[in-house]
């Protein structure tokens, strides 16, 4: 069995794998703020990133999956004031602790390498076509056209290159 020269203990390989996701959702993003702009948005990136969230009902997924969890440990309903910086956190969050399972993956590799990320990439989206359907948020994956499976892969693929590619640079600059 070979060793790495320099092993990566678990928490360095969760701590960059945070750092990686981190930026990956920031290429997820990039794909989605793409295709906002193609479709006429004109809000400034960080205008669209970080744009308000009036209610809950506007809330995206990641905000709904943390309010429910929270609405349902506390047995209280979350004011829609709140939608926003939840929703937020909630997003950054997800990416952020999926690039750190990332990094436990690749961390235990012996050489990490930039393209891994891209096939990680593709088992998020995958897992949020099982996870977000059966959580009542998504349609069934056989409900969406092609065009916006096409480009929701397509963002989740950028998330796996950018948390890929950081992963990679990280653990060469260590």
């Amino acid at each position: 069995m070979r060793v790495r020269k320099n092993p990566m203990t678990p928490l360095a390989a969760v701590v960059v794998g945070l750092l990686a996701g981190a930026v990956g959702t920031t290429c997820l993003d990039a794909v989605h703020y793409k295709k906002y702009r193609r479709s006429g948005g004109t809000k400034t990136p960080v205008a669209w990133e970080f744009a308000p969230v009036e209610n809950w009902e506007a809330a995206p997924d990641p905000g709904q999956v943390v309010r429910r969890v929270i609405e349902g440990f506390t047995q209280r309903k979350l004011p829609d004031r709140s939608a926003w910086l939840i929703s937020t956190i909630a997003h950054w969050g997800y990416g952020s602790a999926a690039g750190a399972a990332y990094g436990i993956l690749a961390g235990s590799l012996r050489a990490p390498h930039p393209l891994y990320g891209v096939p990680f990439g593709a088992v998020v989206f995958a897992g949020d076509y099982v996870a977000l359907p059966a959580a009542g948020l998504y349609k069934p994956i056989w409900e969406y056209d092609a065009k916006t499976l096409a480009w929701d892969l397509s963002a989740h693929l950028a998330y796996g290159a950018g948390t890929g590619t950081t992963f990679w640079v990280l653990t060469k600059i260590r």
